[in-house]
């Protein structure tokens, strides 16, 4: 009851509206998912090579609503840890992967980040709560459409979204600092490197549907030199388009 209790009032501190039963349910359930990612993060620390992720990505993570992010009726397991379906046969991906993936990013304030895949636009919201400019490209016109205008209700004026083939990247916003792309590529598309910032970080998985996936950290020196490692096994949706 005091749990409780200290939800409902740290709703109604930071919004200034009397919270309701749901805002309390929801953020109870965060709270469970942020103990589930933190939990995951200590299990897989022999292929992220880290213990623990960076508070300023599990607070991006509490503060932004996934419940927003998915469809109506599956809003009861919006704070699982685990994807969820769209629709056209996407995902949200589950926010471990969320939040290990920004945090190998190595987001700072100030920094221009490229998302590949708005889908949801859940991605989007957690870079957005980090840094000042979030472009994101996503190829599903429906998505991108209802992404964009999910972005405009809850405020987030700083991402900037288009409908587009995301392989070839965004070359009028580019050189960007870092690089995020939700869906597995058979390669790393050669776009997304040159439009990588030297000193920058992008992540990327790498294969096909039907066989293992990697999780791959592209990094840049200030020479331009680029630097590939293998993180973890994953499984993501296809990249999709022309190529």
């Amino acid at each position: 009851m005091f749990r409780l209790t200290l939800l409902v009032m740290t709703i109604l501190f930071v919004t200034g509206q009397p919270a309701t039963a749901e805002d309390s349910r929801y953020a109870m359930a965060r709270d469970r998912m942020i103990k589930e990612i933190e939990q995951d993060v200590r299990d897989t620390s022999d292929y992220i090579d880290t213990t623990s992720l960076d508070p300023r990505v599990i607070e991006a993570m509490n503060s932004v609503p996934r419940h927003e992010f998915v469809p109506e009726g599956k809003r009861p397991y919006a704070y699982e840890n685990r994807p969820l379906a769209i629709g056209h046969g996407q995902t949200i991906s589950q926010p471990y992967m969320v939040a290990v993936m920004t945090d190998m990013i190595k987001l700072q304030p100030g920094h221009k980040v490229l998302e590949i895949g708005t889908g949801s636009g859940y991605q989007a919201a957690i870079l957005a709560q980090l840094t000042d400019e979030v472009f994101s490209i996503e190829i599903i016109e429906p998505l991108a459409n209802s992404a964009s205008e999910l972005f405009k209700r809850l405020g987030y004026t700083n991402i900037t979204t288009r409908i587009g083939d995301g392989y070839y990247g965004w070359q009028e916003h580019a050189p960007f600092d870092a690089i995020v792309v939700t869906a597995a590529a058979t390669q790393i598309p050669p776009p997304l490197i040159k439009q990588l910032k030297p000193g920058g970080r992008m992540v990327i998985p790498v294969g096909s549907r039907f066989l293992t996936q990697q999780l791959m950290l592209v990094t840049k020196d200030d020479a331009g030199k680029v630097t590939t490692e293998q993180v973890l096994p994953v499984a993501f949706v296809p990249l999709t388009g022309e190529h």
